[in-house]
């Protein structure tokens, strides 16, 4: 056996030695990091993982885009249904945004119920989307006060590594770019509605925007793109929403306060990667 296919004994017992401080002392082993301006990831405090996004690929939906975000991989499905509309909303359809985080995208998922953290995504998304005012609800309607379109915005996390909101948002984004619906008609004689196989027009969205997210450690170091490792250990974390033109749409803090530096930070940071992802 030649010796370049020999594991040196002692730096495999480093690894392990390392793995097993940073499974017992997390906190601390980050803070090491940190100390050293990187990360644990090779990535500066700054620095974005590698994104892709692929839509259509599911065909037995109306829309569909899969998005992977470094480690994290989340595929996203829309299926169109018809439903009366409310009394108060005779004009408008109805998007109903939800994220699945089964058990085996990550050990710490169990199998079961959806979690408290799945149903808090939902929400945030939920209020994400309608913040933006990027898809008109009225754009969704056959017939006022009979008939109109409900969206079911369906996210399903494949792999889990940190910063499902961002993910899920751009999953959804695509899959709802990607999507068609059946030309529907209402007959008011028999009150039904009948849609065309043959003839299906895209959705339009407004405006085209993104979601960033960052923690941050000890008041002022602020980290992009929090892997599953990152996320638990940050003292708050922050998601920015803009547009493609740069222009703010929402923040949401969680776990404390931060200075108004901190948020004009990652404000800027934002604008940044948002125009990077539109290139």
């Amino acid at each position: 056996m030649s010796s370049s296919s020999v594991t040196n004994p002692s730096v495999a017992d480093e690894t392990l030695r390392a793995q097993i401080f940073q499974r017992l002392h997390p906190r601390v082993y980050l803070e090491r990091f940190i100390a050293e301006k990187i990360r644990p990831d090779g990535r500066t405090f700054d620095e974005w993982r590698n994104v892709s996004v692929n839509v259509g690929s599911i065909s037995t939906a109306d829309g569909s885009a899969l998005v992977r975000m470094g480690g994290t991989t989340i595929v996203c499905g829309v299926k169109a249904e018809i439903a009366e509309p409310e009394l108060d909303r005779p004009e408008q359809g109805f998007l109903v945004p939800n994220i699945d985080l089964p058990a085996i995208c990550s050990p710490k998922f169990k199998p079961g119920p959806p979690t408290e953290e799945a149903q808090v995504l939902s929400d945030r998304l939920n209020e994400a989307l309608v913040a933006s005012d990027a898809l008109s609800l009225s754009s969704l309607c056959i017939h006022p006060g009979k008939a109109v379109w409900t969206l079911y915005v369906d996210c399903t996390c494949i792999n889990y590594d940190g910063n499902a909101f961002d993910a899920a948002l751009l999953a959804m984004l695509g899959a709802l770019r990607n999507t068609t619906l059946p030309k529907a008609t209402y007959n008011e004689e028999t009150g039904r509605t009948t849609c065309s196989r043959k003839t299906r027009s895209q959705v339009q969205l407004t405006r085209k925007f993104a979601s960033m997210s960052f923690g941050v450690l000890d008041t002022s170091h602020v980290l992009s793109d929090l892997t599953a490792f990152e996320e638990p250990l940050m003292d708050v974390t922050l998601t920015v929403i803009v547009d493609d033109r740069g222009e703010l749409i929402s923040t949401t803090e969680s776990g404390g306060a931060i200075s108004e530096d901190v948020l004009l930070q990652c404000i800027n940071r934002a604008k940044e990667r948002a125009l990077q992802l539109k290139d």
